[in-house]
């Protein structure tokens, strides 16, 4: 694949403070950088992964997407370019103010401008993070994904699929929805069709459970969370979705699922619904619209997704369940 994956984002922000306050002490991250119009962010050994900044206009944001080495990076130029898109090889100075060796920037067919880049750096201390947390699931599956809202999804999904490399997990033809991978997580992106054009979320990924479930708490308290904390159907990622200083939500997540990507095939998806919960996530895409008629069927569920290290196995509590398991 051209693209590896997602490696950091850019938000401009009138509510610079407002930000720094929200992505430390609600998100966790770290503040790295700060000047009196800009704050950078960090959630693992990267130098950066969000930079905050007061130069665009609060709907604008850049989204870094890594390439393995200088001669992909060329490669996926030479490639836009032979498409048709217009590409900006970046100077020296605004790598330096990425952390990267090396970036191009060129924009989507909805208008988002991406920065693709190879050879990020590393800090020099261990990540701290803003408050008491385990740390986030970031490294080499990248910071999260990003989920879009596009008028012409035909054209956005060409675009990243065909040019960029992004292949499909799954999809919905209605709504249209697609969810797609660049590396073992199940999408670093999504689009959905919706007149309503820009950014929907930010999913950021905890190793711990109780990290969002503390999280959740602590957005309640600050009336932040937009979207109840539920259990997706797809990625099966247990997670609430709250409302960041911007127009865009953070999703806070435990548990998503991987893909192999050498042999996923794309999977159509009969529901959008949750296993449980998330209440609220419908009208945050749709607006005022009605909710479903129906409720989704009872019984859909599917195993955690856990890391060793994350869990401790239970004795079976009861014959019937010991005789379900020893027929599986």
């Amino acid at each position: 694949m051209a693209v590896q994956a997602l490696g950091y984002l850019g938000i401009s922000t009138q509510n610079i403070d407002e930000w720094s306050e929200f992505a430390t002490r609600q998100v966790g991250l770290q503040l790295v950088d700060r000047t009196a119009s800009s704050r950078a962010f960090r959630m693992d050994d990267r130098r950066q992964r969000i930079i905050v900044d007061m130069e665009r206009p609060d709907s604008e944001r850049f989204f870094g997407w890594e390439v393995a080495d200088a001669a992909s990076l060329d490669a996926l130029a030479g490639k836009l370019e032979a498409a048709g898109v217009a590409v900006r090889r970046e100077p020296v100075s605004l790598a330096d103010q990425r952390f990267v060796r090396d970036l191009i920037s060129f924009r989507d067919p909805a208008g988002n401008r991406l920065e693709a880049f190879y050879g990020p750096s590393l800090a020099a201390t261990p990540f701290a993070p803003g408050r008491s947390i385990s740390g986030f699931r970031a490294g080499a599956e990248g910071m999260g994904h990003v989920v879009l809202m596009v008028v012409d999804f035909e054209a956005a999904l060409a675009f990243y699929r065909d040019l960029l490399g992004f292949q499909i997990s799954d999809y919905m033809r209605a709504p249209k929805i697609c969810f797609l991978h660049v590396n073992a997580r199940h999408h670093s992106l999504a689009l959905f069709e919706n007149p309503r054009q820009g950014m929907h979320h930010l999913l950021i990924e905890l190793y711990s459970l109780d990290d969002v479930g503390q999280g959740y708490d602590i957005a309640r308290a600050a009336e932040r969370v937009k979207v109840s904390l539920g259990r997706h159907n797809n990625d099966y990622m247990t997670s609430f979705y709250m409302q960041t200083p911007s127009n865009f939500l953070v999703e806070y997540g435990w548990g998503g699922r991987q893909v192999d990507i050498a042999t996923w095939q794309p999977i159509e998806m009969s529901t959008g619904a949750s296993f449980w919960g998330h209440e609220g996530l419908r009208q945050s895409v749709l607006g005022d619209a009605p909710p479903p008629a129906h409720l989704p069927p009872e019984g859909r569920r599917a195993p955690v997704q856990v890391m060793d290290g994350n869990y401790e196995r239970l004795s079976g509590v009861c014959p019937w369940w010991d005789a379900m398991i020893a027929r599986r």
